[in-house]
């Protein structure tokens, strides 16, 4: 996971992508699955602190 105290609360699909290690269309996907994503105009951001607490629910324990 990304340290808190030195990461950006939104960023970009792009960056997103880059900082999560997924494709860019993965990483949209999961951002509108996780519904973290704010619109303004033509402009995207995704809610990092949202996608966190959805990408822990998929977690697995054990092994």
């Amino acid at each position: 996971m990304i340290q808190k105290a030195n990461r950006k609360r939104f960023v970009r699909y792009k960056e997103g992508a880059e900082l999560y290690s997924m494709c860019q269309s993965k990483f949209e996907q999961v951002a509108k699955d996780a519904k973290a994503i704010y619109k303004i105009d033509k402009l995207v951001l995704v809610n990092c602190d949202i996608l966190d607490a959805y990408l822990e629910t998929f977690r697995v324990d054990g092994q």
